[in-house]
């Protein structure tokens, strides 16, 4: 497990990367799903006029 995770040397470019990766997908959800809320929410508000 030890020598997976020090990737051949390169844990210190290789785990970064992995995390900013992660990161910004995780950011991109969450500001996806609100944009979708949002939109959501005034497509309802427009629909009942």
């Amino acid at each position: 497990m030890a020598e997976f995770l020090n990737m051949g040397g390169y844990a210190g470019f290789i785990w970064p990367a992995w995390g900013i990766g992660v990161g910004v997908m995780l950011v991109i959800t969450i500001i996806s799903a609100r944009q979708s809320r949002a939109m959501n929410a005034q497509l309802a508000a427009e629909s009942d006029n």
